[in-house]
């Protein structure tokens, strides 16, 4: 397969949304037949070059000067991160059909939306930190339409916010691209890092700190402690934004970032044991209590899964401060399992706000009696992300704990603590609205107000999604662990 057929899934869903507003669709069913289409043919694009048609080497769309080009590759871990999000943008598309229908605007929101989903694929199968960088900033500024979909007083200073953080977090993460181009052979990326000469003791502390400033840069996005504020805020935009942001799209490519400018940028040899290490490693520790303990103490529902997610993604970033094979392992499989865990979660809340209103915990009493199909999927995605096996998350956490201990070191330890009582507030602040739904009292309980077939039918898929990918774990965590020892490139 030739190389450039790398550039469908990016460009295709850019180009395709950027065209939308030109057409003049005279129904909402035609508008979604277009946007079905370009959704799941770019998914399927990029799962056959996944999997069947995969092309070797790097492309090399445009040399800028010496070493900067824009470029791009499928490796291992780029696969990883393009499957997660070619499975699930589909199932998003098709839950915002019935979600939107009342926000209005659905034309601007939907072009914004394709367009997202090729931007986050060129993330995904970026061959250097200088393409990386470049489609990390369009992410913030294509997203931030959707984030301010609704221009009310609140959706502005949210907008204000994100695009604050997301800037300013980049500009640090800048540092990175300069530091690996002046020290390093390349800014590809080369499993094991590109920084291979013989540095004096002030260049390496130099290194490691550079390394530091990138990481929580790119870290702004992973809502890394204190760097957070952004994501609880951004979410008053509409569910399907939010469900991506704090799911999939947004947060997962701070996360994926800071995988990659550890494992295949700096490089874990120059890291390991290093002050570099143990600051990243306890600004992980410190986020997942901090963001499990926020989720416990939050009482609006969305925002309550906002804090959840904070305390999740820094599971990932506890995997990549591992510095090991086995670290990048764990953080994987979180990927993995908290994607899909979270989307599901975030629709049910999505379903429950379109359908009743209600925004807040004490206010679902009885509501899983009128909603049973949105509250039997948000139980069981409860079930799932405490851990409890054979869901996904059990697997991703077993497998941060285990590699954890074989790191050794005390904050390492330290950190196993932090995700076992993490996973007993977790199980608190998601049981006690799963309790409130099926066990509380609630007004007019005889009514039923549940979601319609473009809302559910995504719900259950997910519930599928979920199981297989616990009960196929083992193939699974084959396939992980090949990819970081630095199989698949």
């Amino acid at each position: 397969m030739s190389k450039y057929a790398m550039l469908v899934p990016i460009f295709f869903p850019i180009l395709m949304g950027a065209i939308l507003p030109l057409f003049p669709f005279k129904s909402r069913a035609k508008r979604q037949w277009y946007v079905s289409i370009v959704t799941i043919l770019n998914s399927l694009v990029m799962l056959g070059l996944m999997g069947l048609f995969r092309p070797q080497g790097s492309l090399v769309l445009l040399n800028m000067a010496g070493k900067l080009s824009i470029s791009f590759h499928m490796d291992g871990l780029g696969c990883v991160f393009a499957f997660l999000v070619s499975i699930l943008w589909p199932l998003a598309i098709i839950y915002a059909y019935e979600y939107m229908e009342h926000e209005g605007k659905e034309t601007s929101f939907f072009a914004f939306y394709v367009m997202t989903y090729g931007i986050t694929i060129g993330i995904a199968l970026s061959a250097n930190l200088m393409t990386l960088y470049l489609f990390y900033e369009l992410l913030t500024f294509v997203t931030l339409p959707l984030v301010m979909h609704g221009m009310s007083k609140k959706a502005v200073a949210a907008g204000q916010m994100y695009v604050t953080y997301s800037v300013g977090g980049a500009a640090f993460a800048f540092i990175g691209i300069a530091v690996i181009l002046t020290f390093g052979d390349s800014i590809d990326f080369v499993y094991g890092g590109v920084l291979k000469a013989a540095y004096s003791d002030a260049q390496v502390w130099f290194l490691r700190a550079a390394y530091v400033m990138t990481a929580f840069g790119f870290g702004v996005k992973a809502a890394i402690f204190p760097l957070h504020r952004w994501l609880p805020v951004a979410s008053v935009a509409p569910t399907p934004v939010t469900a991506l942001l704090h799911a999939v799209a947004v947060v997962k490519a701070g996360a994926f970032a800071i995988l990659r400018i550890t494992y295949f940028s700096f490089g874990p040899d120059l890291l390991r044991g290093s002050f570099a290490q143990y600051i990243l490693m306890g600004g992980a520790i410190v986020t997942i209590l901090f963001g499990s303990t926020m989720a416990l103490k939050e009482q609006h529902f969305k925002r309550r899964l906002a804090y959840s997610t904070i305390s999740n993604l820094s599971y990932i970033i506890f995997g990549a401060s591992l510095m090991t094979p086995d670290g990048l392992l764990g953080a994987m499989t979180h990927m993995l399992a908290h994607g899909v865990i979270k989307i599901a979660l975030f629709f049910c809340v999505g379903a429950v706000l379109c359908k009743t209103g209600l925004a807040y915990v004490q206010e679902l009493g009885g509501l899983g009696r009128r909603m049973p199909v949105t509250f039997s999927v948000f139980t069981i995605g409860s079930i799932a992300l405490v851990g409890v096996p054979p869901f996904p998350a059990f697997l991703s956490k077993w497998n941060l704990a285990t590699a954890a201990i074989k790191e050794g070191s005390i904050p390492a330890i330290f950190g196993v603590f932090a995700l076992l009582l993490s996973a007993f507030l977790t199980a608190l602040y998601l049981f006690l609205i799963v309790f409130q739904a099926w066990f509380s009292p609630g007004q007019k309980e005889q009514e039923r107000c549940e979601a319609g077939i473009c809302m559910k039918a995504p719900l259950i898929l997910l519930c599928f999604l979920m199981l297989l990918l616990g009960l196929f774990g083992t193939p699974l965590t084959k396939i992980l662990s090949e990819i970081a020892k630095g199989g698949m490139l």
